[in-house]
């Protein structure tokens, strides 16, 4: 029978309830904004949301466009977690600055530092633009500016995942036979798979809350953050609250559904991988 008094005594620890106290001020911080905006909601300006199709374009091309950016950031950003985590290199530390960079600065900053690349007369955007593919106002520029913010999310979360991932593990696959391609998607893949998929739902998430480079690079198409802006300014605060009240829900939906399947991934496939007698059956 447990301890019930020790019992109390951990659950009534000052320092727990202490921390708590602080993490509800948290919450209520977080929280409270988006309460307030759904309770002072003006139903009418919102019926009249849900029947605009410029702003169900919007979030449709909000959505589609970051998780088309997250798909980019998956493939090219986990390869290259895997090498920072593993491989000691001169100017390791510059390369993971360089991918932190995009975080730390200011979204038009970003916006500007793509039109001189991707623009018209940009060092990519000019030789393809003869061929046809534009970035400015359309959109790939759309894609290209949700990836350059959010690829540094998801490329920090499979690297700790990597790091978190035991190299004895990676060394007995290939001292049995496995070639370093097979040791990687039976071994290393498996065991990193959560941190990735959070990486991707917070690099999505990232991506699909992009206003600032994207107004600089794209204006049109429309994407949902931009159609709030524009409503703001031309319609005031109900209507453009009625658009965010809408996306905010669509995310929350999205993102919720993401959360439950991360918790619900069935990790019990990768867990036998820390067990030594089953590497030899995986390889």
């Amino acid at each position: 029978m447990p301890n019930t008094s020790r019992f109390k005594l951990a659950r009534y620890d000052p320092l727990i309830l202490f921390f708590s106290i602080m993490g509800a001020f948290a919450i209520v911080f977080i929280f409270l904004p988006i309460v307030i905006m759904y309770i002072t909601l003006d139903t009418n300006a919102f019926s009249k949301t849900l029947g605009n199709k410029e702003v169900w374009d919007g979030i449709f091309l909000s959505v589609s466009t970051a998780a088309v950016a997250t798909v980019i950031a998956i493939i090219f950003g986990v390869p290259l977690a895997y090498v920072i985590a593993r491989k000691e290199f001169p100017g390791k530390s510059v390369i993971q600055g360089i991918i932190d960079l995009p975080i730390v600065v200011p979204h038009t900053v970003a916006g500007i530092a793509l039109l001189t690349v991707f623009g018209r007369h940009g060092i990519i955007g000019a030789p393809l633009y003869e061929f046809n593919v534009r970035f400015v106002d359309a959109v790939p520029g759309i894609i290209v500016a949700m990836l350059f913010v959010s690829a540094p999310l998801l490329i920090n979360s499979a690297r700790e995942g990597f790091e978190a991932v035991n190299p004895k593990l990676e060394n007995v696959a290939l001292s049995l036979g496995a070639s370093r391609r097979r040791m990687f998607f039976t071994i290393s893949l498996p065991l990193c798979l959560r941190p990735i998929i959070t990486g991707a739902v917070m690099s999505w998430a990232r991506a699909i809350s992009e206003f600032g480079a994207i107004i600089i690079l794209v204006w049109f198409p429309k994407i949902a953050t931009v159609v709030i802006y524009e409503a703001f300014l031309h319609e005031g605060i109900y209507s453009s609250k009625s658009i965010a009240v809408l996306l905010l829900t669509v995310c929350l939906v999205i993102f919720i559904s993401l959360r439950m399947i991360i918790k619900h991934t069935n990790v019990k496939k990768t867990h036998r991988y820390h067990t030594p007698g089953n590497n030899r059956d995986n390889l």
